[in-house]
């Protein structure tokens, strides 16, 4: 080997090395888990309350209802189930027992439930037929168990824990894999505990011994994330309104949290100094009640409405629990359906064309100059795939270049989570003829952020990053026009 070869040879080794040495970013601030993230990839799924509550007119059962008045006509869980997927929802969470203590299941814990009533004979169980319809349309289910039973003897005191864990085990245990888990922070009050008919009373905090109850669900159901006021793994947004927070971290102090115990604010917002990921998931009713209420058939939210919620909620990095109620039949009462996919048109229409794809992309800065984390990744509909920029820089610009005039108003960004929040300002800008034009700004972008903007022809548009804290990291630019 002559010595001009051998140079070479040594010189291209090095470069090599150097490239293959380009570490990626390192993890800022908590992470997300795998069930997380998963959880992140759902978007928008459904809420089903339903219960005696909804043949005795309530939202609240007072717990003294008898299973008799539990008596859909036309029970149909595929009905549910076909609409939620024609709406391009992911999931269906049900109300396997409300405040009142009515099971939807045949509980062997309880002679409060579904086999007592005159529904199918006594023989039903909407838990099976609806794990059976979610699974024939490609959805995933999770289950509402309320800690509050207004019907049980023993609530208030540490029986009743038993009894409660027993039908949690029955719940993830006999209906296939559950993606989420639901608690809220109704606990104690007035009720008919048995016939006491009393008030009761409880320590939120540590009556249900939450670290142990979630456990159960750890073990029997390590893939499914676990809700309440303060997590463990996903936040309430701290309003039942449909409305996300334009400035959304998805970590939280988790210690100082607990189910009904909160901070609305801070759920909203979230916390940028938060000890652990914990998401914001915006919970809200299609209709002024989260029970089917015929005066309330002419209340239905509009499509003008639920695309606000979706893009405050969805648009502001939290995930849509969208309820719909099952009436009396048992069927999704067509009014609702006529807005789900009323809505799904809208998004469907809006997100068809991104106008980004495969456009070329630069940034002002990139990790080493490495290919693996090259602004291109951000174009190339691959959501998985990240642009990063070197440790130290925590300002940038990113501009894709759209090629001749393109007409557009919504743009769609999401950080790489995976290797946690760090973006806490930007600004949006439309080049028109050869001028920048600021379009939208806002603080975090997070697990996604899509922003409304005027409809502006533009022949390129550009991120500027002006505030992050650690080096930046984005996976998708996206760009799309939505119908006017």
């Amino acid at each position: 080997m002559n010595r001009t070869y051998s140079w070479l040879f040594v010189t291209c080794m090095l470069m090599a090395n150097v490239v293959r040495g380009v570490e990626p970013p390192a993890p800022f601030g908590p992470l997300p888990s795998e069930r997380q993230l998963r959880w992140h990839e759902l978007e928008y799924y459904g809420f089903i309350h339903f219960t005696v509550n909804t043949f005795t007119d309530r939202e609240w059962g007072y717990g003294d209802e008898s299973p008799s008045v539990f008596a859909p006509t036309d029970f149909d869980a595929s009905q549910w189930a076909q609409s939620a997927r024609a709406a391009g929802m992911k999931a269906l969470i049900i109300t396997a027992k409300h405040h009142d203590g009515f099971c939807l299941w045949p509980s062997q814990y309880t002679e409060h439930s579904v086999k007592h009533s005159p529904w199918k004979d006594g023989k039903g169980d909407v838990l099976a037929e609806l794990a059976a319809a979610c699974k024939a349309n490609g959805l995933k289910l999770g289950v509402y168990l309320s800690p509050w039973d207004r019907n049980h003897a023993e609530y208030g005191r540490p029986a009743y824990i038993d009894y409660y864990r027993k039908q949690l085990r029955e719940l993830l245990t006999n209906y296939g894999d559950i993606c989420e888990v639901w608690f809220d922070g109704a606990n104690g009050g007035d009720g008919y505990y048995g016939g006491a008919r009393e008030t009761r009373r409880i320590d939120g905090k540590t009556y249900y011994d939450w670290p142990n109850t979630w456990d159960i669900i750890r073990q029997l159901q390590p893939q499914a994330v676990l809700f309440s006021d303060g997590g463990p793994d996903v936040r309430w947004v701290g309003n039942e309104s449909g409305a996300g927070s334009s400035t959304n971290w998805a970590t939280l102090r988790r210690a100082e949290f607990a189910p009904g115990v909160a901070d609305n604010r801070a759920l909203g917002q979230g916390q940028a100094d938060g000890t652990h990921w914990v998401p914001a998931e915006v919970d809200v009713s299609i209709r002024p009640g989260w029970f089917y209420h015929a005066k309330e058939d002419g209340r239905v939210k509009s499509v003008d409405q639920l695309l606000e919620i979706y893009y405050s909620s969805v648009g502001n990095g939290c995930n849509l629990l969208l309820n719909v109620p099952p009436d009396r039949r048992g069927h999704f009462h067509e009014v609702d359906v006529e807005r789900l996919l009323g809505l799904r048109n809208v998004l469907d229409q809006t997100f068809a064309n991104d106008l980004a794809r495969g456009k070329t992309v630069t940034a002002s800065n990139v990790r080493g100059n490495d290919s693996q984390f090259d602004a291109k990744k951000l174009t190339d509909g691959d959501r998985k795939t990240y642009w990063a920029a070197d440790d130290g820089v925590h300002a940038c610009d990113i501009t894709v270049i759209l090629g001749a005039d393109s007409t557009f108003n919504r743009v769609r960004l999401q950080e790489y989570i995976a290797l946690g929040q760090r973006i806490e300002s930007f600004i949006v800008e439309a080049r028109v003829g050869e001028q920048w034009q600021t379009i939208a700004e806002g603080t975090t972008i997070g697990p996604r952020r899509i922003l409304r903007t005027d409809t502006v022809t533009a022949d390129a548009v550009r991120l500027r990053i002006t505030g992050s804290r650690a080096c930046p990291t984005l996976s998708t630019f996206e760009v799309y026009r939505a119908p006017e």
